[in-house]
């Protein structure tokens, strides 16, 4: 019977059930035993399921999406194209951002008490973010290109933290590929697709227990977040509440503002229908938190229900989910000034415009993973004079935020992937846009 039912069913249906059974937890006082150790490492294990594929999908995809593009001027231009809309975007999302934050001020409704609370309850938390922001900090201003080059690919593949170092390696190898004799390339290419397959086949059956292992990731969270006091839980969800819906706001905007125009400008596809294909990874995002634990199933969605190529979406995709944060970056944007609301520090300009730099550099060092987004929040703090320990007044919905942001990270990957997709011509003849001025030539056009 549940196999009749669509994957993106069965994950509401998990979300549901998990959400009601730890609101019923806390509700009638029952000991969250059980949901801690019985439950979450179904979704512990769901999750660490799709990251044991992540930088073998990532690097097998991106060689093969390199190899397959026949030419290194041809990697120069859709690289190029790509990210460019990345930046573009990222820039984008901070700015509204701001925006939001300092027309609505919601740092300035904080209650004295609940923010001494917060700083008690989660001093220790923010101290230890703090020393490994400080440790980025203290590094130099070249440091993240540096970082970009593995000193060893091996150690590298083995810390998903280090993804952009294993997409670094994967494109050179692919640039390589393509500068030898196709007779010697053949016996490699051919192993990499043969492997990429190999792990799209891994994802089919991860996905069988996507349904509860979102159940189960939303009934600890909830237990979690109450803790033993619900009445201090909902206190605090309350006190932070105008600042989670500037942040949900700016998120919401970002989707049907930018997104939006992104695909009506480059591309004829509805954006209501891009939507609903693109909605399984939405669902998965949301409840995983990983950019990197969902790009599995956003290539295969991207590829078979929207009909991008995979000779691009095998190169967009995994770089979008290494470097495209827009959803982080608004989000650090946001968070930025709503503590130096809360702590009563007015932001000038240059600091705002700080923001905006650093947060942009931010997100493209911030790994694919849960709780990332906290440790470059702190850099962006530090570069505004802001201090770090004030991350301490937005680690309580910091969690719930973290999966809204994630879906706007996945889905701007996914719009990117499109649009880009659209001025190849690398899309179904029916969804390019005929008009478009980055459209190489109108062969490619024709197709």
């Amino acid at each position: 019977m549940l196999k009749k039912i669509p994957l993106h069913t069965q994950i509401i249906i998990g979300l549901v059930l998990g959400l009601v059974v730890g609101l019923v937890m806390i509700k009638f006082g029952i000991d969250p035993y059980i949901i801690i150790n019985f439950v979450k490492p179904i979704g512990t294990v769901f999750i660490n399921s799709l990251k044991m594929i992540a930088v073998p999908l990532v690097f097998a995809s991106l060689v093969i999406g390199v190899a397959n593009l026949g030419d290194v001027s041809k990697l120069s231009r859709i690289g190029g194209k790509t990210l460019l809309a990345y930046l573009i975007t990222t820039i984008i999302a901070i700015s509204i951002g701001l925006l939001l934050v300092n027309v609505f001020k919601p740092g300035e409704s904080l209650p004295q008490g609940t923010r001494d609370s917060l700083m008690s309850l989660y001093d220790d938390t923010a101290g230890s973010k703090a020393d490994q922001a400080a440790e980025v900090s203290s590094q130099g201003p070249l440091q993240p290109l540096i970082e970009i080059v593995p000193e060893n690919v091996i150690k590298a593949a083995a810390d998903n933290s280090s993804m952009l170092q294993v997409v670094f390696f994967a494109i050179i190898v692919g640039i390589a590929l393509l500068q030898i004799p196709k007779e010697k390339a053949k016996n490699f290419t051919s192993f990499f697709d043969a492997f990429n397959d190999v792990i799209i086949k891994i994802v089919e059956y991860i996905m069988l227990i996507a349904p509860y292992g979102v159940f189960a990731l939303m009934a600890s969270l909830i237990v979690e977040i109450a803790g033993e006091d619900p009445d201090s839980a909902v206190e605090l969800l309350l006190a932070l509440l105008k600042y989670t819906m500037v942040v949900l706001g700016g998120l919401f905007l970002v989707i049907f503002g930018v997104y939006y125009l992104l695909l009506k400008s480059f591309t004829k596809i509805p954006f209501i229908t891009f939507l609903k294909a693109f909605r399984p990874a939405m669902l998965l995002g949301f409840s995983t938190s990983s950019s990197s634990a969902t790009l599995p199933v956003t290539m295969k969605i991207v590829e078979d229900e929207i009909g991008v190529s995979e000779e691009v979406s095998s190169f967009v995709l995994p770089l979008g989910a290494t470097v495209n944060m827009n959803g982080t970056s608004l989000y650090q944007a946001v968070a930025a000034v709503f503590i130096a609301q809360a702590l009563g520090m007015d932001l000038s300009i240059s600091q705002q415009l700080t923001i905006v730099l650093t947060a942009t550099l931010a997100a493209i060092g911030s790994a694919g993973v849960p709780g990332a987004g906290l440790i470059m929040l702190i850099i962006v703090l530090e570069a505004i004079g802001v201090p770090g320990a004030g991350i301490a007044l937005i680690i309580a919905p910091d969690r719930i935020l973290d999966m809204f942001r994630t879906v706007v990270n996945i889905t701007g990957d996914a719009a990117v992937c499109v649009a880009v997709a659209s001025t190849e011509g690398e899309l179904p003849s029916g969804m390019i846009r005929q008009s478009n001025p980055f459209t190489p030539n109108e062969e490619v056009t024709e197709n």
